[in-house]
């Protein structure tokens, strides 16, 4: 082979050798923008994603704080109800206990009207009195006195009804607010 062949074969393998580098370096360079433009999008995602979980979480944090002021305000309405309804109750006790302590210290008598026309067909002419015409419910009717063991049975039924409807009106009045 001649020196000017063996140049020239020189020249072409120096060639293939500066050309497949170049090569090599220019698919290296793309493959790195590529990469780069990869990384971008999916930081760009990234931060598109973190931006809806905190919005979402935000929205999550003022539904809380709704329902919990929502809950404060029920549970503040419902104390007040029972105050309203302890204070009823306490004021049909005191009551009650008042009108014990009146029928015991014969302060108090409980009577009761009677029917003059059965009372003197039984026979019974003497036995009732009439009221005070300012005192009375019905002026000049007949009204029998209720023996004290009677008026405090009476008393104690009407106490029990007295509290069953203050409960009664409580638990309605919660039922309406739990389900306002």
């Amino acid at each position: 082979m001649s020196l000017g062949a063996r140049c020239v074969l020189l020249a072409l393998l120096f060639g293939a050798a500066v050309g497949g580098r170049m090569a090599w370096l220019w698919q290296a360079d793309e493959l790195e923008k590529q990469a780069a433009g990869y990384e971008q999008q999916l930081a760009a995602k990234d931060l598109e994603h973190s931006r809806e979980r905190e919005a979402a979480a935000g929205a999550a944090l003022d539904q809380l704080a709704v329902q919990q002021d929502a809950r404060r305000d029920l549970e503040d309405r419902l104390q007040a109800q029972g105050q309203i309804h302890w204070k009823e109750m306490n004021d049909a006790q005191q009551a009650q206990a008042r009108l014990r302590d009146r029928l015991a210290t014969a302060d108090l008598r409980l009577s009761v009207l009677v029917d003059a026309g059965s009372f003197a067909a039984q026979g019974c002419g003497g036995g009732g009195r009439e009221a005070a015409g300012t005192g009375g419910v019905v002026d000049g009717a007949l009204r029998a006195q209720l023996d004290p063991a009677h008026a405090r049975r009476i008393i104690a039924i009407t106490d029990e009804g007295d509290r069953g409807l203050i409960a009664l009106k409580a638990c309605q009045a919660y039922v309406r607010e739990t389900t306002r």
